[in-house]
């Protein structure tokens, strides 16, 4: 039996939120929650930056050929991390709402350099 040495597609996520985590620490941000659920959807990473709550989407492209891994966060995709972090907020036992932010981190390819962390890709009005 030949086992293929290429990573399954939950793998290959688990990997990336892995150097995003790592990234993102490098920085100075802590992690708060990984792989936050709701029924409305999913938060790959909710990280601390000093007073700020961090809502982190990581994206990963095995390569640019059919736009980068930030260009995968559509308009619908926004909304549905923008309630899943609503959702997150509300059930917290801490009812304020603190300073929120949404970034992206997009990953393309295993070159630990091609790296983009875009700080306030999208808003809320929450």
């Amino acid at each position: 039996m030949n086992e293929s040495s290429t990573p399954s597609p939950g793998n290959t996520g688990a990997q990336a939120e892995e150097q995003a985590k790592g990234f993102l620490e490098a920085q100075g941000l802590q992690l708060t929650e990984r792989n936050y659920r709701c029924h409305q959807g999913e938060l790959d990473l909710i990280m601390q930056d000093g007073e700020t709550v961090v809502f982190v989407e990581v994206r990963y492209r095995k390569n640019a050929a059919f736009g980068g891994p930030a260009a995968s966060i559509t308009p619908a995709k926004q909304r549905r991390i923008i309630i899943a972090a609503n959702h997150y907020l509300q059930s917290r036992q801490d009812k304020r709402t603190p300073a929120c932010r949404f970034d992206v981190l997009a990953i393309t390819g295993k070159d630990p350099q091609n790296i983009s962390w875009i700080k306030d890709a999208f808003q809320s009005d929450f």
